[in-house]
Order: C-alpha cells, then structure tokens, then sequence
C-alpha cells in the first residue's frame, strides 16, 4: 500500500504555511504602531489558501518576464498583501489599531493551533495504524 503525504495532510500544510506568514504580518503591525505613516497589511486567509490549493494541482502562476514584480511575500508567491482600513485614521497616517490587531492575532494564533493538532492527530492514526494497535 502507497501513502500519500498530501492526501494524508491535505489542506492544512498550506493553511500551516499562510498563517504563519500572516502571523509575521500582524506581529509586524503590532510592532510598528506607533511608527508615523506605517499601513496595516494583511492577506486575505481564505483567498490565499484557495489559491494555494488550486496551485497545488498544478495550476502555478509563473513569472514571464525577469522583471516581474513579486508580491513580497516569498512563501505565498500569489497571495495578495492588503491594506487594512483604519476605523479611526491617526493624524500622523498610521493605519494599526492594537486592539484589531491584537484580536486578528490571537485568532490566527488559535486556528495555527487547531491545524497543527489536527495534523498532530492524523499522524498518530497512521502511526498506530503501521503498529497494528
């Protein structure tokens, strides 16, 4: 019998992979909340883990020109960096507000840790499934 590594992770190797980015993002925001003219990024989850999925079978965007601009982003090459949208603008035209951030942090944080136990849970199957338990 054959195992499949991506059958057997499926999904959540990539949702793995864009949630630590964007926990480098929000930690990035966190970080410069007081610095003047910083803009809030983010990366839209769901868009960036559907384009990732449909990547994985085989339909990558490639580069056509040398001269192509990347989005920044090394581990997610098409995943699109937004801004976010203050919902009180500051005088000196940075966009972070903490308390959003902080909230998208420990989300993010907690559903990084829902997938890593999920992954944790389907390797001990398999391991006990090879032991004969």
């Amino acid at each position: 019998m054959v195992f499949s590594f991506d059958k057997l992770v499926g999904i959540h190797e990539q949702a793995l992979s864009i949630r630590t980015k964007r926990n480098e993002l929000l930690a990035s925001n966190l970080a410069n909340v007081d610095t003047p003219g910083y803009k809030a990024r983010d990366i839209d989850f769901k868009a960036a883990l559907s384009e990732a999925n449909s990547n994985q079978q085989g339909a990558f965007m490639k580069k056509t020109h040398a001269r192509h601009l990347s989005n920044g982003m090394p581990g997610l090459p098409n995943a699109e960096l937004l801004y976010r949208e203050p919902s009180q603008p500051s005088l000196d035209g940075n966009t972070v507000d903490a308390q959003v951030e902080q909230a998208e942090f420990g989300e993010n944080a907690l559903r990084y840790q829902a997938s890593l136990h999920f992954l944790d849970r389907r390797f001990k199957g398999i391991i006990s499934a090879l032991r004969g338990e």
